[in-house]
Order: C-alpha cells, then sequence, then structure tokens
C-alpha cells in the first residue's frame, strides 16, 4: 500500500513538472495587442491594466493574469483573451459607467451636503451592485448616526442608450429616535453618573437641541458596549459582560437605553514571567521584568497588560527582531488570581508588495497612508501593521477600520494589505451655558476633524462670561508631513473688563504657531511662537501703579511645555499622577517678563467608588526690567481655593486686589460612595484647599503672603435640567481683607 501511495505522489509531481514545462516552454514574444469592445478606455489603458508587456516572452499563465487584473479594475463585464501567430487579441464588454446621482427626500441641507460628499466621488466610475449596496448602507449610516433610525432608502437605475446609467436615492427618513432614559442594570458595581461619563451616548433633554449624540444610533451603542467594557477591565473585573443593550420604544419617537451589566467578581495580578526563546534574548527585558515582579498583587488591567507588550515590542525592534511577535497566556488561579505567561513566537518571513485602501470617499488616501507604520516593500511585522491600524482608527474620521492581508500569487513570500474604512460624520456644532455664584457664561462653537478630507482639524469657538468676551480659531495638522509631529495655528482675541474689580480692563489679540510631539512613552513636548497686541486702559480711581502701565503692548512669545502623563484615563481619572511644566519666555517684547506653571496631581483608587486625590497648583511670573503689568500678575483660579470670592484674596492696593508674583494651591479631595443611597445621579466629595500669592515687585509693604485655607463639601447632581455642582466651604485660614463666600453652585450643560 506504501508503495502504491509513492507511485501516486510520484505521478503527480511528474506531471505538475510537465505542466510547467509546456508552459514555459511555449513562452514567446507577441508582436501586437488588439481590443475589441472598448468604448470610452483606450488601447493603452487596457494595456497597462491588463499587465502584459510586449518586451517580455508571454505565456498562458501571464494571459491569464491579464484577464484577473483586468476584472480586478471592475470597468468590464466580460473579458477573452486570445493568441494567433504574433498577435494577443482581448475582447471585452464594458460595465455601464454611473453617469449622474440624484438625492430625494432630504431637506435638511447639512445632511443633504454629507450625503453628496459620498455620492459625488462614484459618479463616472463603473456602475455595480454591489457597490450601490454598500453604498447605501453608508448612506443610510450618516441618517441613523443623525437620529432617523427607522430611515429607509429605495435606489432607482435609470439606464441611458450610452452604456451608462443615472441613479436617483429616494430617501424615506421617517422621525428622529431620542434617547429618553440611559438606564444601567444588573451587577454594575460604579454609579451611574460615574458610567453614564465613560459611554457616548447621551440623554435627550429640551436644551439639547444641537449635540447629535442624544439620537439612538446602533453603532454608537454598540461603541458604549466596547467603551463600558474596556472600563471594566481596567478596573480588575476581567469576566465582565455586558449582557444586552437595547432600546425600547415609547411613542414611536422616544428610547430607553437599557446596559445590562454583569461585573463579576474583581481579579488580581498574579504571578508575571516571561517564557525563554531560543532566538531572542530575554535579557534585554530586565527593566520590564522588575515592572512585572511590582505588578503582583495589583487588580488586573487591560490597559496595563498592553502597555507591557507595547514595550515589549519596541525594545524587540529596536535590536531588529522585526519577526517576532509577543503574546501572552492567561491562567485563573486561587478564585480571582490572574498568572500571566508573556511568549515570543517567530514569524514566518514575509515582505509587504502592495498595500489598497478602500472606502475613503472623502478622505484623501495620503492621510490614510501617513498612519501607516509599515508600507510597500517593507517587512511585515505583525506588531507595526497592528499599530499603524490602531493610528488610522486614533484619527477619529472612520466609523470602522478593517483589513485583509492576502497572498501575492505570483511569489508566496510577499503579502497584499487590503485596509478598508467606514467614514463617519467628522463636523460639530457645540454650545454652553452657565450660571452661579461667580457669574453667567455662554459658549458655542464649530469644529471639523477631517477638513477637506486632509485630516486637518479646524475649531472655533466664543465664550461670553460677565467680565471677559473670548473668541478663537484654531488648525490643527495632528501628523504635518508624516513627521508623528502636530502643527497648530491658533487667532485669538480676548477682551476682559476688570474696572469694577481690578480699576482696569484690556483686549488682547494675536495668533501663534507651535507643534507637540511624545518625545518618550507618556512624555510629551510642546513649542509655541506667538505675537500679540494688548491695550490696557484703566479707570479713574485706579492706583497710581496701574495708570502708570496704562498704554499698548507688544509681545513675541516663545513657550514650551513638558507633561508626563501616568494617568489611568485623561477623563475622571482614578489612578495614577500627572506633571507638566510650561514656561513663557519674552523674545522681543514692551514687557520683558518670565513666567512658569507647574500642575501636579495624583490619583490614588482605595476601593472602586472611593478616591482620593491631591493637586499642587504654582505659577510665578517676574519681569527682567520693570514690574510686572497688571494683567499679567498671578491670581489664584477660583477652582483652586473654594470658600473665598474669585481673585479677592492676597495684596490690595487700596480698594484693589493686584494678585502677586507667586502664586500656590493645594487640593486635597475624597469622594464618598454611597453616601445617598438609590440616588445614582449624585457624587459627593470631602475637600480640603490652601492657597498663597506671594510678593508685590512695585511695593513690597503689600505683602499678604499668608496661607489662605478652607474644607468642606462639594456635591455633583446630574438633574434634569442639566448637571449642577455646588460646594459649601468653611475657610479655616484669612486675612481681615480676604472677602469670604461659604457657598458656591453652578448649573451648566451643553446643547
Amino acid at each position: 500500500m506504501k508503495n502504491i501511495n509513492k507511485i501516486r505522489f510520484s505521478f503527480l509531481i511528474l506531471i505538475i513538472y510537465f505542466i510547467t514545462f509546456f508552459n514555459s516552454a511555449y513562452a514567446k514574444k507577441y508582436s501586437e495587442i488588439k481590443v475589441t469592445g472598448n468604448e470610452r478606455l483606450t488601447l493603452e489603458t487596457i494595456v497597462i491594466f491588463s499587465g502584459l508587456n510586449l518586451d517580455t516572452d508571454i505565456n498562458n499563465q501571464d494571459l491569464n493574469n491579464a484577464i484577473k487584473n483586468l476584472f480586478k479594475t471592475n470597468y468590464f463585464n466580460d473579458i477573452k483573451i486570445t493568441s494567433n501567430n504574433d498577435q494577443i487579441h482581448i475582447y471585452i464588454k464594458e460595465n455601464p459607467i454611473i453617469q449622474s446621482i440624484k438625492i430625494e427626500g432630504i431637506k435638511n441641507k447639512s445632511i443633504s451636503a454629507k450625503l453628496y460628499d459620498i455620492t459625488k466621488k462614484t459618479e463616472k466610475y463603473p456602475f455595480l451592485i454591489q457597490n450601490v449596496k454598500i453604498q447605501k448602507n453608508l448612506l443610510l449610516n450618516v441618517l441613523r448616526a443623525s437620529g432617523f433610525y427607522f430611515a429607509d432608502l429605495k435606489v432607482n437605475v435609470i439606464e441611458n442608450s450610452n452604456n451608462s446609467v443615472n441613479l436617483i436615492y429616494n430617501f424615506n427618513i421617517g422621525s428622529r429616535a431620542i434617547i429618553k432614559k440611559i438606564n444601567f442594570q444588573g451587577n454594575k458595581i460604579f454609579r451611574d453618573s460615574k458610567l453614564r461619563n465613560i459611554i457616548k451616548s447621551e440623554e435627550g433633554r429640551f436644551w439639547k437641541f444641537i449635540t447629535s449624540d442624544k439620537y439612538l444610533d446602533e453603532n454608537r451603542v454598540k461603541n458604549d458596549e466596547i467603551l463600558l467594557t474596556k472600563y471594566f477591565q481596567n478596573k480588575g473585573y476581567f469576566n465582565v459582560v455586558i449582557k444586552s443593550s437595547y432600546a425600547k420604544n415609547i411613542n414611536n419617537e422616544f428610547f430607553e437605553l437599557n446596559f445590562n451589566i454583569e461585573a463579576g467578581q474583581k481579579y488580581y495580578f498574579n504571578n508575571i514571567t516571561l517564557e525563554n526563546n531560543n532566538d531572542f534574548d530575554i535579557d534585554n527585558l530586565k527593566q520590564i521584568n522588575k515592572k512585572l515582579i511590582k505588578l503582583k498583587g495589583d487588580k488586573y488591567s487591560l490597559k496595563e497588560l498592553n502597555l507591557i507588550v507595547n514595550e515589549i515590542d519596541n525594545l524587540a525592534l529596536q535590536k531588529e527582531y522585526i519577526f517576532l511577535n509577543t503574546k501572552y497566556d492567561l491562567l485563573i488561579t486561587d478564585g480571582n488570581k490572574i498568572d500571566i505567561i508573556f511568549k515570543f513566537n517567530n514569524l514566518e518571513k514575509f515582505y509587504v508588495e502592495q498595500i489598497n485602501i478602500f472606502g475613503n470617499f472623502i478622505t484623501e488616501e495620503k492621510v490614510i497612508r501617513n498612519s501607516l507604520i509599515v508600507d510597500e516593500g517593507d517587512p511585515f511585522n505583525e506588531i507595526l501593521f497592528k499599530k499603524s491600524i490602531a493610528n488610522i482608527k486614533s484619527r477619529g474620521i472612520f466609523k470602522s477600520v478593517s483589513s485583509d492581508i492576502k497572498e501575492f500569487e505570483s511569489d508566496k513570500q510577499k503579502k497584499i494589505i487590503d485596509i478598508t474604512v467606514e467614514e463617519s460624520p467628522t463636523g460639530e456644532i457645540f454650545a454652553g451655558a452657565g450660571t452661579g455664584t461667580s457669574g453667567a457664561t455662554i459658549s458655542a462653537g464649530v469644529q471639523e476633524k477631517n477638513y477637506l478630507g486632509k485630516g486637518i482639524k479646524l475649531k472655533t469657538n466664543l465664550l461670553i462670561a460677565e467680565d471677559e468676551i473670548k473668541g478663537k480659531f484654531q488648525v490643527e495638522n495632528p501628523n504635518y508631513k508624516n513627521t508623528d509631529r502636530s502643527l497648530n495655528t491658533i487667532i485669538e482675541s480676548t477682551s476682559s473688563d476688570f474696572l469694577s474689580t481690578g480699576g482696569f480692563k484690556t483686549s488682547r489679540t494675536g495668533f501663534g504657531i507651535g507643534t507637540g510631539f511624545e518625545q518618550y512613552s507618556n512624555f510629551f513636548v510642546n513649542l509655541d511662537i506667538s505675537a500679540y497686541y494688548e491695550k490696557l486702559e484703566t479707570s479713574s480711581s485706579a492706583s497710581s501703579y496701574k495708570k502708570k502701565q496704562e498704554g499698548d503692548y507688544l509681545e513675541n512669545l516663545i513657550s514650551y511645555g513638558l507633561t508626563l502623563n501616568k494617568l489611568d484615563q485623561n477623563f475622571q481619572p482614578t489612578d495614577g499622577y500627572k506633571i507638566n511644566f510650561k514656561q513663557v519666555l519674552p523674545i522681543y517684547s514692551d514687557d520683558l517678563s518670565i513666567g512658569n506653571t507647574i500642575n501636579i496631581s495624583k490619583f490614588h483608587s482605595v476601593s472602586d467608588n472611593l478616591i482620593l486625590s491631591g493637586k499642587w497648583f504654582f505659577k510665578s511670573v517676574n519681569s527682567i526690567d520693570d514690574d510686572v503689568r497688571v494683567s499679567r500678575r498671578v491670581y489664584i483660579p477660583s477652582s483652586k481655593l473654594r470658600g473665598f470670592e474669585t481673585g479677592k484674596i492676597g495684596p490690595k492696593d487700596g480698594d484693589e486686589y493686584v494678585g502677586g508674583n507667586f502664586g500656590s494651591a493645594l487640593n486635597l479631595n475624597s469622594t464618598l460612595p454611597n453616601i445617598f443611597s438609590g440616588y445614582e445621579n449624585i457624587d459627593v466629595s470631602l475637600f480640603f484647599d490652601a492657597a498663597t500669592l506671594r510678593e508685590v515687585d512695585y511695593d513690597s509693604s503689600l505683602e499678604s503672603s499668608k496661607i489662605r485655607s478652607s474644607t468642606g463639601v462639594s456635591v455633583n447632581w446630574f438633574t434634569v435640567i442639566g448637571p449642577l455642582s455646588f460646594s459649601y466651604a468653611i475657610p479655616i485660614s484669612s486675612e481681615p481683607s480676604d472677602k469670604k463666600e461659604s457657598f458656591r453652585f453652578r448649573i451648566g450643560t451643553s446643547f
């Protein structure tokens, strides 16, 4: 039996050999290529599409590949290739071309513009039923993202006499589906107010007339599930399950969105080991191994694991282990402990032959390619490829990003990568308002994350407060010329009126240009150059010091910022720390003042709902040649010192508070878990604030460096009319000239 199998195998090899020999033996040169059936495309274009080259020998396999290449262009419905003597004859039948696309049933101009941006790029291209179906789903997703959850679309195809078609998209959009209430059910561990800030969807309120997050969107809800899952896993709940999220129709218009959460028990890191690999020396990972030892006993965190994998991968790449991949196995032991074994796998050596981009109807292809670390011709590295996909997703302009890696037909050592993106609406109008004991504010603005499909961010906003009006226009290119550095341009104007409280008012207008980048892991650098013109005016009752400074000022400044961010999350962090330092230096200025600012914050999670935090703030401003201008002096921000009126502590010149050259503040805070059992929308915290203002350069007799301090309780309450925050503070130490404010409240929201 074994001999028979050997004979069969040998016979099969022999047949393959003869077929290969036959194909190569009959390869020959041809002198001419003829094309029949082409109406729009020229002969030269079709030959280029086919890949045939008359300067080389051509065999039957080359002709078969030419047919495949031509079909891939989507321009042809039928293709046949024959050869006779020294001629190759290509017979084709072209697909119809989309002559025009018309949209009906949409009255909203902004939505109509978004739909047109998608359809305009397919006009004058081949008509394929499959592509029309894909575009139909994309158009419906745009409507559903705008709240038209039950929108319907019918496609009418009108055939023309010149082998072209006209498409008519007829929409029946119906009513918008508004989220009336969001519920979190089951063993959810965390309070509703916390979870509501994790997800993107919002409850619809009468004042929210701008935001689209109040509308029911299936894709947004799926993303909410992912955000919740990641949040729980980063808090130690390894086996968390979002069992279901569903919408309940109320009066065919309003919906209740419910998330059923089963958190399970909390897990902790146990033994974490690195498995040896003969091709990779784990001595390279000594520093990482020290981190792994420290992790034992800490709560499980998916984010922490991914950071370790990323650090290992970076070290491997630095050592030029291109074809090495890091993975880990998890083993649950002792009930709620997790052993982790990091493994290093050798990858088969492949190279990238071609990268194709699909689905970018609005976004320029170079925006996507600039996010790729792996390029055509490079060794295919799974680590770098995953980072490339993550870079595309992080731009925030695509609803989904998928990839397909295929073998290159003529060379098994090469790969063809298809990347398909689904674009999402990137423009946003926002507005907000608030009022409280410190005054009222109104804000509004417009932002666009993908201007003209170039990946450029535009943002403009206006803030109106009782004593200040501020407008800003900002342009940001997050990856300028593929350098992994952002390029920012800002134009702004501010008018501040402190005549009643400080005896002066200013108007300041200017522009700035800067860059920002991540120098090391979690270490960020920002550099800016700016030019401003400021006009300072004083009242008749102002002090002589302020009257002396009245006039016009021109400033040319350079500033830099250094940030070390080790927080577990930027929004509402619960663990980690962040350190930021910023310095402003004059280049050529009428006021040669140097400013320094330091912000340090530290968070520690005692339990899931008991968070301790400490923040320290320091700011200084000193002039090289004269006294510091009054508009640049240091004042303690209202958020740094409760129990006192804003700007009404510290050195005082007559009836005016003049600030200082140095200011610092310390804030200690502790949440109080479950103090109002059954009220999921109320968060209560205890706080201690302390601050001081020191030195008055123009008159040392005004010095008032005593530490002001207070303690009290703060409450954040998500009400039906918007988020309400208030605090009650008891001053502990103060000066007679200080103005106290025990109770402070603010209510505000976005629209």
